[in-house]
């Protein structure tokens, strides 16, 4: 069996989205990039996550042609191969349908930065995008949604901004390897919560000052991080 330790990468990642409860049923998928190959491991369509195992994850390359897998991909597969081709920093995609930050998505909201929490992750507001024409529906839906955040995240950096909210449908997030794929997926929905909360306590709640964002996302992230210890994962 190919990638073995990359199936096993993305399982877990499946599987974590399931156990910090935003996935109900078989909405949502993760997968992993093994950049040398060229090769990617994805969740298959429609398969419970009770019964997924990482021999039934399906091998494709970056055009989307199975290699290794007897089910069919996620339909989600054509949108995850765009974000890889356009950001060769990340290593793991998941998207989920969780409750909060799709309603942020589906009230056509990016999600503005109120908080420390918040700032830890993203370096301002979550990005939403466009909306999709007719004509890009018609001709390739999950492609056309992965050219969709390609085009908002333009002057953007996709390890900045770690995830996404497409505009009607749900959150795309992503990070250097599947597991840390799916704990911005999992801070994203903490942050979607903090904000609807915030918006629902005080309708005119202020944003975070500049400078505070800017002290607690450097002290996490970047040359001069000091959170944390050495030599570890200083997200957390």
């Amino acid at each position: 069996m190919m990638l073995q330790t990359l199936r096993e990468e993305v399982l877990e990642a499946n599987l974590e989205v399931v156990r910090r409860g935003l996935v109900l049923y078989t909405f949502g998928n993760a997968s992993g990039i093994d950049r040398q190959q060229g090769l990617v491991a994805i969740k298959p369509s429609g398969v419970p996550y009770e019964e997924l195992r990482a021999g039934d994850l399906v091998i494709t390359d970056l055009d989307g042609r199975a290699v290794e897998g007897n089910l069919r991909p996620s339909s989600d597969l054509a949108t995850h191969l765009e974000l890889y081709k356009a950001f060769p920093s990340i290593g793991g995609v998941v998207h989920t349908h969780s409750r909060f930050a799709t309603a942020w998505a589906q009230a056509s909201r990016e999600i503005p930065c109120f908080g420390t929490t918040h700032a830890d992750y993203f370096h301002g507001p979550v990005p939403l995008t466009a909306h999709l024409t007719a004509r890009e529906i018609e001709e390739g839906y999950e492609l056309a949604t992965g050219h969709a955040i390609v085009r908002r995240f333009a002057g953007l950096d996709p390890l900045v901004f770690p995830g996404v909210l497409v505009i009607g449908h749900a959150p795309f997030c992503w990070g250097k390897n599947p597991m840390d794929a799916a704990h911005h997926a999992v801070i994203l929905e903490e942050i979607a919560a903090m904000a609807y909360y915030a918006t629902t306590l005080n309708h005119a709640a202020p944003h975070l000052p500049r400078e505070v964002l800017d002290k607690h996302y450097f002290r996490k992230h970047g040359a001069d991080a000091y959170y944390g210890q050495p030599g570890t994962d200083t997200r957390r």
